[in-house]
């Protein structure tokens, strides 16, 4: 490539001249290529730990004048020929030019002008990128891809200098992390090593220190670990590997790719060393911090956060914090965690104002909202700044309202601002409410508790109502200090009232703010009632599903056991699965989403239940349950911190499985009595998983002495069981409902009963310490751990969906399936245009999920194959492709791929001669190969009748033979049926015995075993394409010469039979045509004179296709069968051309070995052997009709040659191919050019 010339003052240090003339010098970088010796190795030694381009390039050509001692790079190159291109350009179009000039500085002026010109015209035809890295980062992209051979859409994302631990040694060099792996290059004296792990591969990653590694990263896969050591950025890079390793898990998860932000704010000035694509991680990682923390919609960005102050009324102090603004929110968050959290809605806002500035409060900033409150902003950094920020937002922010009619920034419609309306029962009702509904369906437009349970006065409910009305008293105290709605200041004040128990009447209300739903909810007014009108009579797999839960929903509660609490349900469900049909319905949402409608409308548990699925409970109602396992996995690790005495036991028992999908998954509604669970959901919609962890940490520690001492898993759950069931909730003012688990574990001494604020208050107590970035470190630990155990999972379960005559074992099944998934995933990397690189369906059967196109199948082909054909091996891995690719989808399967494979290495002679002769006709050949026998086929059949049998017709030529097979077994089932219905007629109506229904599925399961008999003639053309083939098989064995000599003798003698074949049919038809009666009448419509009957495809002569063609005419025969199939133009018609198939079994395998063995080709030998006979082929330019050679005369003549017997029974160990293919797949990088130096290291 040419470079912007540079001055370079030692030229010839490290480097050796190659080339010189007056003006430029072509160099070569010691120790590359041939030669080098020691100081090849220090050279190269230098180059990696410096991180020098010369590693990348390793040819260079220097600009010079005879009298200066300065010289300017102009270009540089990887390769020789690369920098031979440059040269000869420069003496061709240079040399002559500078000759002219009398002064140096013009030489050298001129020079580095044309350079400049010549980038600049390469520019020019580039496409212009979104965000330019660092020329220093694209250096070290350019490495990577040369060192481990990644193709352009491989992305680097950031390198760092490390060392790599190789026993007890370290080897210092560079750590690459790209999008979809990781690599290491090092190159020390000679020793060099290069790693390539794919993160989709990774199932451990964790920072760690120990005596012999201090602190480190651990990375493991399935089979290795690998310890990796830097002095710098340790923290850094550890980040940036999860968020990788995230990402390939998220791929597994759901196919997703992983595709560059291009909305992402840029910077003015490229930062240094830092790629577009690091950037981008880090706001992604930000992004998610900040919506977890404030319970934001899922495409909130984050625009940038500053530290200030906040003046908080309610206790008169300005508490420290940061400010975070991003497209539609303000928000605020304490540096002490509970101090105070605060949410501002722009939509909200009407006001934003610098107010003076004093030395009390520098910097201020007032925000004032509709709801009549003002928010104090002070000791902002860059309030000018700032303020314009919020201002452009604000802008913005009245045209993403639907049904916007004002271009201020007070039109907010939708949102009827929750904390300007008096009584919360308007605050459930109206604006939450759908705006239309199908005609004539129920709307729950408020909560199905209030309208079941009725408004029965506080003061007859006794000291619960009174406890009820001192709650609600205390809410609304806390609204009128601290705000009602969105913007409601959030402080440890506020989390004490949620532990004690939300009052029901705002129960519905406050669930939407504390879960973020709320905003969702205003800011797409509507939606819910369009989507109930597009799902409403739409039928799926999840509406199926979704109405076998429905009456499972709660059916111990008076709202459903009506039609207007399920009707309601099912509306908010299937609305939920059209909305995401990557989720659709997963069992135990029909709970969660029962107790959301009980306190809110609809509308309201419609976007409580897409919080609770797309936020709050990532991935949990997924079709894996992939969340919940990985809460569980948490749930493990934390019983073993907290309860080490414990935790033993639980996993010697196996309860946690057990236990923890269903008390996750359901939120204890489904364990717990109703009105204890939904305590225990006010506080999840509040803080989150943590609650429900520390609950079930609560639980376990209370029942510790009975679990300790219980002997199986079915006492444990009758411990926890009873326990659960005795949980209470005093002050509940609903009336009591019944629990069905509990009629279920009740026994003759129940356990004392548990007030469900007191477990709550003990969870709190105990169990407090756990934080939410805890969780989120510990949630990204256990996925690793979780997914990669249901792709193991998975294939187990692929491999033992394989039928058993695969022949591969067990282990080899596992081996290749996973090299087969790791070129499925390339596809997903790097080809996105390709037809392999549809994204994966997690709902399909495992067998289907991963598929690969022919690119990739032959890739893999080439690796493993037991047949090295050299440059024919990409048309014979085509032809293999089409062979087994049945639903022409141009894609095939795991289980297509080990069929192929396992006929070229299981089974005897016979068995790989017939995969190989099957690569030889359709559907195999394609169409190109096939054209000649294809226009063959439409010049003999288009006189035929229209009663011509479906296997005649010229589109049989490429059916898949297993088409043609269920053709046939169609239509003999079909005649069979026929007789059997006869015979039961016949019998009346006795009951049919079950040994003759054994004996038909016996006889369908022989039909699917194909035989030699079945495998239809080979024409010329395809005989030949086969020669070539077996030709370019032995060019790489030892016995060349022998197999050669053998494969010669072979083809000759075949040729020859095919020629005496043809003689004989041709004297065998003129015999038949002399004693023909009426050749050139018209054809009778009985089957003996039905020409298309004896016209077969030369591709489909076989008997059995012969066979099903009589079947289907009725009154002829199995065993008649056509002797000059295809005929020769001559005598088609004739009904004397039929012998007995009889004749034909018993005479093949005679004559056949006969006249190989004896080499007598003479046609008295050949008179009674039919097989011989049929085909036809181009040859010279003209269709040769009657030349056609089967496979038994081709396996016969093989068997006469025992090199060639040996050469295909010889067993090939295919464990060794696949660990040369992993090699590849980990080691992208050819050899190092310092190892070609003769240094052994």
């Amino acid at each position: 490539m040419w470079l912007a010339p540079e001055e370079v003052l030692v030229a010839n240090a490290l480097w050796v001249t190659e080339r010189a003339n007056p003006f430029f010098v072509l160099q070569r970088r010691r120790g590359h290529g041939q030669g080098g010796g020691l100081t090849g190795l220090l050279v190269g030694t230098l180059d990696v730990v410096l991180d020098s381009s010369a590693r990348v390039a390793p040819y260079r050509i220097l600009h010079q004048t005879q009298d200066s001692q300065i010289y300017w790079t102009v270009a540089s190159g990887s390769s020789r020929k690369e920098i031979t291109k440059h040269w000869e350009w420069l003496e061709n179009n240079l040399l002559q030019t500078l000759s002219i000039f009398d002064s140096e500085e013009d030489i050298t002026t001129f020079v580095k002008g044309k350079i400049h010109g010549i980038i600049a015209e390469e520019n020019k035809n580039l496409q212009p990128q979104g965000d330019e890295d660092p020329g220093k980062f694209k250096e070290a992209e350019l490495k990577m891809r040369k060192q481990f051979g990644m193709p352009e859409g491989e992305k680097l994302v950031n390198y760092y200098s490390c060392s790599f631990w190789k026993g007890r040694v370290p080897r210092q060099g560079w750590l690459y992390l790209s999008v979809n792996h990781l690599c290491f290059y090092s190159f020390l004296l000679g020793k060099e090593v290069s790693l390539v792990v794919q993160w989709v591969d990774v199932t451990r990653l964790e920072k760690n220190a120990t005596l012999l590694f201090p602190e480190s990263i651990r990375v493991d896969t399935r089979d290795q670990e690998l310890f990796f050591s830097m002095f710098l950025n340790i923290g850094e890079t550890f980040k940036l590997m999860e968020q990788l390793a995230n990402l390939a898990m998220r791929q597994l998860l759901d196919s997703e790719r992983f595709l560059e932000d291009r909305a992402l704010p840029r910077p003015a000035r490229p930062l240094r060393n830092i790629s577009a694509l690091k950037r981008d991680l880090d706001a992604r990682a930000k992004n998610e911090s900040y919506r977890a923390t404030f319970r934001l919609p899922g495409d909130e960005r984050l625009d940038g956060h500053t530290s200030c102050t906040l003046w908080t009324p309610f206790n008169k102090l300005h508490i420290p914090g940061q400010m975070f603004i991003s497209t539609n929110y303000i928000c605020f968050a304490s540096k002490e965690e509970d101090a105070c959290h605060l949410i501002i809605p722009l939509r909200e806002v009407t006001i934003v104002e610098k107010a003076d500035s004093c030395s009390v409060l520098p910097s201020p900033l007032s925000i004032s909202t509709r709801s009549k409150m003002t928010f104090l902003f002070a000791n902002l950094k860059d309030r000018d700044f700032l303020v314009q920020r919020i201002s452009d937002f604000l802008q913005k922010t009245p045209s993403k309202q639907p049904g916007s009619s004002g271009s201020g920034r007070n039109s907010s419609i939708g949102d009827p601002a929750p904390e300007a309306l008096p009584a919360p029962q308007e605050a459930l009702g109206q604006p939450a409410s759908p705006t239309s509904h199908p005609q004539g369906a129920p709307t729950a437009s408020q909560g199905l508790l209030k309208l079941f349970q009725g408004n029965t006065p506080m003061e007859d409910l006794g000291a619960k109502g009174a406890k009820e009305k001192m709650k609600e008293e205390l809410w609304h105290i806390h609204f009128f200090e601290y705000g009602r709605g969105v913007c409601m200041y959030r402080t440890a004040r506020t989390r004490a009232l949620v532990l004690k128990g939300i009052p029901e009447s705002l129960r519905g209300e406050l669930w939407l703010l504390f879960s973020g739903a709320w905003n969702e909810m205003v800011t797409h007014p509507g939606y819910y009632a369009e989507l109930v009108e597009k799902s409403t009579g739409k039928y799926s797999l999840a509406t199926d599903e979704i109405e076998r839960d429905l009456h499972r929903s709660m059916p111990e509660h008076p709202a459903f056991q009506n039609e207007l609490g399920i009707a309601a349900l099912r509306r908010v469900l299937t609305a939920y699965a059209f909305r995401n049909p990557t989720i659709g319905y997963c069992q135990a949402m029909n709970i969660v989403t029962s107790v959301l409608l009980l306190y809110g409308s609809e509308e309201e548990a419609f976007w409580l239940l897409v919080a609770l699925c797309e936020r709050m409970l990532p991935d949990y109602y997924n079709n894996r349950v992939v969340g919940a396992l990985v809460d569980q996995g948490i749930f493990e690790e934390l019983t073993r911190d907290f309860l080490p005495q414990l935790s033993e036991k639980m996993q010697d028992l196996g309860v946690i499985a057990s236990i923890s999908l269903s008390w996750f998954l359901t939120l204890f509604l489904s364990v717990m009595p109703f009105e204890s669970a939904v305590v225990i959901v006010d506080c999840f919609f509040y803080e989150g998983i943590k609650v429900v962890l520390q609950v079930a940490l609560a639980i376990l520690d209370t029942n510790m002495e009975q679990l300790l001492s219980c002997s199986d898993e079915g006492e444990a759950m009758t411990v926890l069981g009873r326990y659960l069931d005795n949980v209470v909730n005093k002050q509940s003012v609903s009336p009591p409902i019944p629990h069905l688990h509990a009629l279920l574990t009740s026994g003759d001494d129940p356990p004392a009963e548990v007030d469900i604020f007191d477990l709550l208050k003990v969870s709190y107590e105990k169990f407090s310490s756990l934080r939410a970035y805890d969780i989120e470190q510990m949630r990204f630990k256990q996925r690793l751990k979780v997914i990669q155990s249901l792709e193991d999972t998975a294939k187990r379960s692929v491999v033992r969906a394989i039928p058993g005559d695969i022949g591969f074992s067990i282990e080899e099944l596992e081996d290749l399936y996973m090299v087969f998934k790791a070129k499925h995933l390339t596809s997903q990397y790097w080809g996105s245009g390709r037809p392999g690189a549809v994204r994966r369906d997690p709902s399909l059967p495992y067998l289907e999920q991963y598929r690969i196109d022919a690119s990739q199948f032959q890739e893999l082909f080439a690796r493993l194959a037991p047949w090295a054909c050299g440059a024919h091996t990409p048309v014979l891995a085509g032809r293999m492709f089409r062979l087994l690719d049945r639903n022409k989808d141009s894609l095939i399967t795991f289980k297509e791929f080990v069929t192929g494979m396992s006929g070229m290495y299981h089974g005897d002679l016979t068995e790989k001669l017939k995969v190989l002769y099957k690569l030889h006709l359709p559907p195999a050949l394609s169409s190109e190969e096939a054209e000649s026998a294809l226009e063959a086929t439409h010049y003999f059949t288009e006189d035929s009748s229209s009663e011509a049998s479906p296997l005649a017709s010229d589109l049989d030529l490429f059916l898949p033979w297993e088409a043609q097979e269920a053709l046939r077994q169609e239509e003999r089932e079909g005649a069979g049926n026929e007789n059997i219905q006869e015979k039961r007629e016949e019998k009346g109506n006795s009951p049919p015995e079950c040994r003759h229904y054994l004996q038909m599925w016996a006889k369908e399961k022989e039909v699917q075993k194909e035989t030699i008999k079945d495998l239809p003639k080979m024409n010329q053309e395809q005989f030949i394409e086969l020669c070539k083939t077996l030709y370019n098989m032995f060019s790489e064995d030892p016995k060349e010469q022998d197999l050669y000599h053998a494969i010669a003798t072979v083809a000759s003698l075949l040729l020859r039979i095919g020629e005496v074949g043809k003689r004989f049919l041709g004297q065998l038809g003129r015999k038949l045509r002399d004693t023909a009666p009426g050749e050139d009448e018209p054809p009778a419509p009985g089957p003996p004179q039905d020409p298309a009957q004896e016209i077969q495809s030369p591709a489909m002569g076989d008997p059995q296709a012969r066979a099903g063609g009589d079947t289907q005419l009725g009154n002829v025969p199995q065993e008649s069968q056509v002797v000059g199939e295809g005929g020769s133009g001559e005598g088609q018609g004739s009904p004397s051309q039929r012998l007995s198939d009889d004749e034909t079994k018993d005479d093949m395998s005679m004559s056949s070995y006969s006249v190989v063995s004896t080499g007598s080709l003479q046609c008295e030998d050949l008179a009674d052997d039919t097989v011989l006979v049929g085909g036809e082929a181009r040859s010279g330019g003209t269709v040769d009709a009657d030349w056609s050679i089967s496979f038994e005369q081709i396996l016969a003549s093989i068997l006469t040659e025992s090199v060639l017997v040996n050469f295909f029974e010889e067993r090939v160990d295919i464990g060794l191919k696949i660990k040369d293919q992993r090699k590849v797949e980990r080691q992208f990088s050819t050899s190092s050019d310092y190892e070609q130096s003769g240094v052994s290291g």
